[in-house]
């Protein structure tokens, strides 16, 4: 019998293990691929470990990440310890009541801590960067701390510290000498606590970054919107760090052991040199971002850019450029109106429309933009911006349904939208997960506006998708349906032209189309916004990214419809000769560009696409 529990046990805990591992394992090996592929080994390379190393942003990124968290460490044990040793002095009312403060931030959902710093630091006239990240970080790490350190302060003897000062020790040798060493344990949890949470925290960085200041987190967020191997090359790097590290971590306490009296004041001076030197330089950088002249600070989406083209405009016209990234347009809305300033957006259409309206946005001086007569007519003077006073066409394009040709029958493609319900392909399709675009697929279908305010439309609209669900068990996917579609992994996909193109030039087998229905006509457009610093050189870039050459390399590397007249046609006629998702179909009348939505009724829309997803 005993035979047979250990047995058992061994097998929960090989079980166990391998659950915990093999997603790690799989990462590895992964980043030894040759080819794009994340779910698709085709042959080994260290072709990603190069691209990882030239790749100046993860360098930046890493070292972001490394010193915050030292820092952020060591300043918020020293504060957590302190404290919870101030609280095991308190009254007990005191006592408590700030231990159920100190839960608070504990408790708090990160996206509620990240907006509130951010207007915090916002409202304080903070310059968003590497110094408002790190005081982020100190103040969501030493709660952890005394949470940590509190429990071993409270086991110990009130009198020690009495006992140590009657001996002749001074109030801070009794500290450091008879209590902290008595507490270590809690000290070095908290601290082991604290740096973890520093070096994986991505949501409160996000909103309280700035100036182009990123860590590890940001930079893997913004390489998972497209195909970034370089994910699975730099997740690989950092295991092994970690396992270095653990290592070094259980060997060096035995070293310290045995050398304790000779090298322990040397490591410690040394370490704390380390620590000094992380903060002074990263100071000093970020000052010297500060100190620059000519700064323009560009936001647009993920992935959305061939970065190599910033570089070329910085030696062009001697400035510096600060590139961020946004998940989504709503996103970026919230970063702008909590306070943080850029000089150039890219956003979509309607978002500029509500851009306008709200007064975000300057005029563009269409005299400074020498290149302005390389766009085509038909991306100009929409009607979310009017004569185009605002906005310069940056990318467009459609949204469609993306097919393996050898899977979908071709006849099955005229009945448009209605193929996504087709039970023939039950459990073999991709659905956006994207409020806007699902709700604009089921309107479309059902034959009414995708920008209707009339609630009997959308609650039709509601239960399209409803019955949908509980027919068809789509997947609702994000970008990483790029990935699965390259692999053939599913019959369809509902996907931008622009991904589109992407997943056609990998995979020939896919091919892509409106349904006459009418569909999303999008434009994401280049805008100026009210408060920017350098309105000269921002008219300059939106030239330079109109320029022929860096059209067409900005197309080949995104792999969206350039606005650029002779890049478009070299594209059609090249590239993606033959790619129906890279040349839009506007001809459709009951196509439609999104406008902007009242309050109201987005939350209308936000509150049945919940439902949608959660039942």
């Amino acid at each position: 019998m005993q035979k047979k529990t250990s047995f058992f046990q061994r097998f929960y805990v090989a079980i166990c293990l391998v659950f915990f591992y093999l997603p790690i394992l799989v990462t590895m090996i992964f980043s030894f691929n040759s080819s794009k592929s994340l779910t698709r080994f085709t042959g080994f390379s260290m072709r990603w470990y190069t691209e990882l190393l030239h790749n100046t942003e993860v360098s930046k990124a890493v070292y972001v990440s490394v010193t915050i968290a030292i820092l952020a460490t060591v300043i918020s044990t020293v504060l957590g310890t302190i404290t919870a040793i101030g609280l095991s002095k308190s009254r007990k009312v005191l006592k408590e009541t700030l231990l159920n403060i100190n839960n608070l931030p504990i408790l708090n959902p990160d996206i509620v801590t990240a907006i509130g710093l951010m207007l915090l630091f916002s409202s304080l006239g903070f310059r968003k960067g590497y110094f408002t990240m790190l005081l982020a970080h100190i103040s969501f790490c030493t709660p952890y701390v005394i949470t940590s350190v509190y429990p071993k302060v409270r086991s110990l003897d009130p009198n020690l510290a009495n006992a140590a000062m009657d001996l002749g020790a001074t109030p801070f040798q009794a500290l450091t000498k008879v209590i902290v060493p008595m507490i270590k344990d809690g000290i070095f949890a908290g601290a082991l606590l604290a740096f973890t949470m520093s070096f994986d925290d991505f949501v409160i960085s996000y909103f309280v970054s700035g100036n182009g200041v990123k860590n590890i987190s940001i930079v893997v967020y913004n390489m998972t919107k497209r195909i970034n191997p370089t994910i699975n090359a730099l997740s690989t790097i950092v295991i092994l760090v970690i396992v270095l590290v653990m290592v070094f971590a259980n060997v060096l306490p035995k070293l310290l052991e045995k050398h304790a009296s000779k090298h322990a004041k040397k490591i410690q001076r040394v370490i704390a040199l380390l620590l000094v030197f992380a903060l002074g330089f990263g100071l000093i950088k970020c000052g010297g971002s500060a100190a620059e002249n000519h700064v323009l600070k560009v936001y647009n989406a993920g992935e959305y850019m061939d970065l190599d083209l910033l570089t070329q405009f910085e030696q062009e016209y001697n400035c510096t450029v600060v590139y961020e990234t946004f998940e989504s347009n709503e996103m970026m809305y919230t970063k702008l109106s909590g306070g943080e300033s850029y000089d150039v957006l890219i956003p979509s259409d309607y978002m500029i429309e509500r851009l306008i309206k709200e007064d975000y946005l300057q005029y563009i001086d269409w005299d400074l933009i020498p290149n302005k007569g390389s766009l085509m007519d038909e991306v100009m003077n929409k009607s979310y911006d009017p004569g185009n006073r605002y906005s310069c066409p940056y990318f467009w394009g459609t949204v469609g349904i993306l097919y393996d040709t050898t899977v979908v029958d071709p006849a099955d493609l005229q009945e448009g939208w209605d193929l996504l319900r087709d039970t023939k392909y039950k459990g073999n399709i991709y659905m956006y997960d994207s409020e806007r675009d699902s709700f604009m697929i089921a309107l479309k279908a059902l034959g009414y506006s995708m920008n209707t305010t009339d609630e009997n439309q959308i609650q039709e609209a509601y239960q399209w998708l409803v019955d949908q669900r509980n027919t068809m068990d789509p997947i609702y996917a994000g970008d990483d349906v790029i990935d699965n579609m390259i692999s053939g992994n599913k019959a369809m996909a509902v996907v931008y032209s622009g991904d589109g193109s992407y997943i056609i030039s990998e995979n020939p087998n896919m091919d892509y189309f409106t349904p006459s229905q009418g569909t999303n006509n999008w434009y994401d457009a280049m805008v100026i916004t009210r408060d920017c610093n350098e309105t000269e050189l921002a008219h300059q870039f939106i030239n330079f990214m109109l320029n022929e050459e860096s059209a067409l390399s900005n197309t080949e590397e995104v792999g969206y419809t350039s606005p650029v007249k002779s890049v478009y046609e070299t594209m059609i006629t090249g590239e993606y000769e033959g790619v129906s998702s890279y040349i839009p179909d506007f001809e459709n009348p009951n196509s439609e560009i999104f406008r902007y939505q009242e309050p109201k009724i987005k939350q209308k829309y936000a509150e049945l696409w919940t439902k949608i997803k959660a039942e």
